[in-house]
């Protein structure tokens, strides 16, 4: 990502686009040693650490395991080295068929013009739901 971006430009620039764009931005913008954290209760739960790690077990397993899966996001809240965006997951499951939408904040921290923490806060029961027979 160009260095002069700001750290708003930077976030937003992992959501607007299509979802191979999205990619693309959020590989750019990670720190080396970026810690990704999904929320307890989420299906991905867990802390995962550099691109490779986050990209595998969190974006990648969406990818597979979702149709039409996104972060739909309402609202940007710049807080400096905080930014933070509010929205709606939608998906549906492969495996049975049923959509969701369920409400998420993520609180990223960035350094450098470079995410280094995320941060999911996300109403799991609603996937949960999509995901069960």
């Amino acid at each position: 990502m160009n260095g002069r971006m700001s750290n708003l430009d930077i976030v937003r620039a992992t959501y607007s686009g299509n979802a191979a764009d999205n990619g693309r931005h959020l590989r750019a913008a990670l720190a080396a040693d970026a810690e990704w954290t999904e929320a307890a209760g989420f299906p991905y739960a867990g802390t995962y650490i550099g691109p490779d790690d986050i990209l595998r077990n969190v974006h990648e397993r969406l990818a597979r395991e979702w149709d039409g899966y996104r972060a739909g996001v309402d609202q940007f809240h710049d807080a400096g080295e905080h930014i933070i965006a509010h929205g709606f997951y939608h998906g549906t499951y492969h495996a049975t068929g049923r959509a969701f939408t369920a409400a998420f904040a993520h609180i990223h921290t960035l350094r450098d013009g470079r995410i280094v923490k995320f941060v999911q806060v996300v109403d799991s029961a609603k996937v949960w739901e999509a995901m069960r027979d």
